[in-house]
């Protein structure tokens, strides 16, 4: 699914929308967002040495994880976060790097979800974390 695709299925929009792609592999939401250097979220984290938030990487993980609910979604339901847990940021993104995520959901009792994630840039490992979230 491309950006416009994503649409239909995300609330999200610019500035908030921070996938490039994403699609369902078996099961395995895999989503990629490249960080051009000009996002809203950069503008002062950190002057001179800028790092993507891990809040904003965590919610890169909660908008992949709405792909696998694709056939459940549409303009009139709202996916938000119900928590975050073991929650690891091993390394920092920086500006013209391409993340992907990789998001499976473990269980679900609707409108609940848990799922669990990875956000990477190529092979170094940049945050995993548990999360939850309901349909609404």
């Amino acid at each position: 699914m491309k950006r416009e695709e994503l649409m239909a299925i995300l609330p999200h929009r610019e500035p908030m929308l921070l996938l490039d792609d994403a699609e369902n592999i078996d099961g395995t939401a895999v989503g990629h967002y490249t960080v051009k250097g000009d996002e809203f979220f950069l503008q002062g984290h950190f002057p001179d040495h800028p790092i993507v938030p891990g809040v904003i990487l965590c919610e890169i993980l909660a908008q992949s994880a709405c792909v696998l609910l694709a056939d459940e979604m549409d303009e009139k339901k709202l996916a938000v976060y119900t928590g975050l847990n073991n929650v690891k940021f091993r390394s920092p993104v920086k500006p013209g790097e391409t993340v992907e995520t990789k998001v499976t959901i473990s269980r679900s009792k609707p409108p609940f979800y848990f799922a669990g994630g990875t956000v990477t840039v190529g092979e170094r490992l940049c945050v995993s974390a548990d999360f939850s979230f309901a349909v609404i």
